[in-house]
């Protein structure tokens, strides 16, 4: 597994101690939730991201309700309303409950500790399904942040770059910054770093450039809801590289477990787009940087079209060439 440094939740004297992500690479700190709300909190104001890290402190957070006498039901609701666009978020909350319908306190959190134990071994089954796709000496781009700190193991994306580094067959990552809470800058870069693995970041507006001059052999990226027919929801600006590596030639692989998928939507028209407040786009560290009264739209996810990927690869194997049939093998 990824170093212990890199683990963004912690179960400790009967409380969640959540890494507080926005706070990184410049402060360490952790958030010590001793309820539910408080961990829906996190979630809401990004101290913890990346869908299944996500959906692990949901799980965690149904341990602290059955704790403070909460019923899981009205507890599951609270935390399912942090991140609307995080399918994994409702499927660990929904596990969790179909496991532990009684939701004595002790057993729940044994099985919340069961569904993090869990995602750590998913994302070494992905890891090494996806490197097994890289070329020798291989570049690659990545989007976002899908490591450690957005999962419960060695990450989905970053996963695969983990495997390809150790196995010798990665050049260098070229990871975008990923505005505008630059995830990319501030945790991936911090991850990768961590590792010794070798990178360069890219502004997200040189994306386009990069493909053309560096010549990336493919873009690895998470997801945090596919439809039933492969369209995949991710952070902003996935669409835009999906878009950039069908033009440039670059192949596209999606890194996401089974849970991500969500099999009630037909394609991604209906995936609930989250967005945020304008101040994210207009303020930087609580600086303004934009005009007083500036108006902003803020959508933080897209959707790639399933025509647009060319490989999406679960702890159950590679689909190349993803569509609705062929991801009903992974159904059930």
């Amino acid at each position: 597994m990824a170093s212990e440094l890199l683990t963004p939740l912690r179960w400790v004297d009967n409380q969640l101690l959540v890494l507080d992500q926005r706070l990184l690479p410049l402060q360490t700190q952790w958030l010590h939730c001793r309820g539910h709300a408080e961990v829906a909190d996190a979630i809401a104001v990004m101290a913890v991201r990346g869908a299944p890290a996500i959906g692990l402190a949901g799980a965690y957070g149904l341990a602290l309700a059955a704790r403070e006498g909460v019923s899981l039901r009205q507890a599951a609701r609270t935390l399912a309303a942090a991140r609307p666009t995080a399918v994994h978020l409702q499927w660990a909350l929904d596990a969790l409950q179909a496991a532990v319908p009684s939701g004595e306190p002790s057993a729940v959190l044994a099985e919340a500790q069961r569904l993090h134990a869990e995602d750590a071994g998913l994302n070494l089954a992905m890891a090494r399904h996806g490197a097994a796709l890289l070329p020798a000496d291989c570049r690659v781009m990545t989007h976002c942040n899908t490591g450690a700190l957005a999962t419960g193991g060695w990450g989905t994306a970053l996963g695969v770059i983990r495997v390809a580094h150790a196995t010798g067959r990665l050049r260098e990552v070229l990871a975008g910054e990923t505005r505008p809470w630059l995830q990319g800058a501030r945790l991936t870069a911090w991850e990768l770093q961590q590792e010794g693995i070798p990178f360069r970041l890219v502004a997200d507006g040189a994306m386009a450039w990069a493909m053309h001059s560096l010549r990336p052999d493919w873009v690895i990226v998470g997801a945090d809801r596919i439809a039933a027919n492969g369209d995949t929801a991710n952070k902003i600006g996935t669409y835009s590289l999906a878009t950039l590596a069908r033009a440039h030639g670059v192949k596209m692989m999606v890194v996401a477990p089974v849970a991500t998928i969500d099999w009630s939507l037909e394609d991604g028209r209906g995936i609930p787009i989250e967005e945020r407040g304008a101040d994210e786009l207009t303020r930087v560290q609580g600086r303004s940087v934009a005009p007083q009264g500036a108006q902003a739209w803020n959508p933080v996810f897209d959707v790639t079209p399933a025509h647009l990927i060319d490989a999406i690869v679960s702890e159950k194997g590679v689909l190349l060439g993803p569509d609705r049939v062929k991801l009903e093998a992974w159904k059930g």
